[in-house]
């Protein structure tokens, strides 16, 4: 089975004695196959092994002669690119040599797409400008939905996600069943209605009031404070290519038992998966809280399960025939045991039809039920990082039980537990 590794901040690279000072030397430490690996470098760290990159000059890869997909990301927005990412697949136990060459940035090879993100906003004339850049419409006021799909939306070959820009800020999922790239085609006349079966997949979800498919919220006391109805809520695009899509989303005046607080969200994906990264730091608080990812139950009758997906890496995950095709849907988090606090489960009370009533449009209470939930360790301005995991039956028999499904999660634990060495 294909498996990936995503990690950047310790990648232990080589470069052997015999080896030219322009190879870069990768080895797999397990005794399975590595199938897209996505490694990220960054310019310091090529720039130390190889010297200087001259201005308007890229690194590129190539193994055997070929083109390793790569593309070069400007993450902090000073117009120059600081960080190389780069796909190549390994068999088991196996070294690889790749030659480093540096080429003029206008002539970068191109390479097919496989990560997407995109926010497109609702123009005069019916279409969607796509933004780098936005900040979401307030609901205190009034409810309306300027975005395409309602979301910011994000995506690789194997599945697509959503979160809802506006103050519900609840994540959704869509189905896949081909690697090609949809999400600027929802809502636009090759795409009118993504929730109904179409051969790409379709909008696989139903979120109701909870968190959906991995949205985000406070933990305090018993108590749980959605990251939604804030004062302020922007999206920021930071780097979308063929091996790598990467934004945030950016809050300000999240109330917490009282407590002003912001966040950011930095969602990656990268290809190849059924997952995408975030990356989660509040600020406005000392010592240590407790931050919460969750999952949708509306739909589900069989039981969710919490288990220990390796030794570093613990797991709580759903999958019954839960989609909105009324076929098999698998969601969960991944996340480090020793940061875990609390596995639980909210009521089911509609508490919309009690009075909470965030958005009566869509029949929407910011308090959350019908959510099976992990909480997470978290200190104030450092990130808190999870994974969340969907799969669809319709997309794959393999995700049709939940035993198969949990051996992917463990498959995927193990590949985050043991990256990359160097010979």
């Amino acid at each position: 089975m294909k498996r990936i590794l995503i990690y950047s901040a310790v990648l232990l690279i080589g470069i052997t004695a015999c080896t030219k000072k322009n190879t870069l030397v990768l080895t797999n430490p397990l005794a399975v196959d590595r199938t897209d690996e996505t490694i990220i470098m960054s310019r310091a760290e090529i720039e130390a092994r190889f010297g200087t990159v001259s201005e308007g000059f890229a690194p590129i890869l190539k193994l055997n002669g070929q083109n390793v997909p790569s593309q070069t990301d400007d993450m902090n927005g000073d117009g120059k690119w600081d960080e190389l990412v780069f796909t190549v697949d390994l068999y088991a136990s196996e070294t690889i040599n790749l030659k480093v060459v540096n080429v003029a940035v206008a002539e970068y090879p191109e390479f097919e797409k496989r990560t997407n993100v995109r926010l497109g906003i609702l123009q005069a004339d019916d279409t969607y400008l796509e933004v780098d850049q936005y900040m979401a419409p307030s609901c205190k006021d009034s409810f309306k939905i300027i975005a395409q799909g309602e979301s910011v939306s994000w995506e690789n070959d194997k599945m697509g996600f959503r979160n809802y820009f506006d103050c519900r800020n609840v994540k959704d999922l869509y189905g896949k069943l081909k690697p090609g790239m949809i999400i600027d085609k929802i809502h636009t006349p090759e795409i009118p209605d993504y929730h109904k079966l179409n051969d790409w997949g379709m909008d696989v979800l139903h979120c109701g009031s909870s968190t959906g498919s991995g949205g985000l919220a406070m933990l305090e006391g018993d108590s749980l404070y959605r990251l939604g109805s804030t004062d302020t809520y922007e999206y920021k695009k930071v780097a979308e290519g063929p091996v790598r899509s990467v934004f945030d989303l950016i809050y300000t005046g999240w109330n917490v038992a009282g407590q002003n607080l912001t966040a950011v969200e930095r969602i990656s994906i990268y290809p190849g998966k059924y997952w995408f990264q975030s990356d989660v730091t509040v600020s406005g608080f000392s010592g240590e809280k407790q931050i919460v990812t969750g999952i949708v139950t509306s739909l589900l009758k069989n039981e969710p399960v919490d288990f220990a997906a390796n030794a570093e890496y613990r797991s709580i995950a759903t999958l019954d025939v839960q989609s909105l095709n009324k076929d098999e849907l698998g969601m969960a988090v991944l996340l480090r045991s020793n940061e875990v606090t609390k596995v639980a489960r909210t009521t089911d009370i509609d508490f919309f039809k009690l009075g909470y009533k965030t958005v009566v449009e869509k029949n929407f209470s910011n308090v959350i039920s019908q959510t099976y939930y992990v909480a997470q360790k978290i200190n104030a301005d450092a990130p808190a990082r999870h994974y969340f995991l969907a799969v669809w039956g319709l997309e794959n028999d393999q995700w049709k039980n939940m035993d198969d499904f949990k051996a992917y999660i463990s498959s995927e634990a193990e590949l985050l537990s043991n990256p990359v060495l160097i010979k």
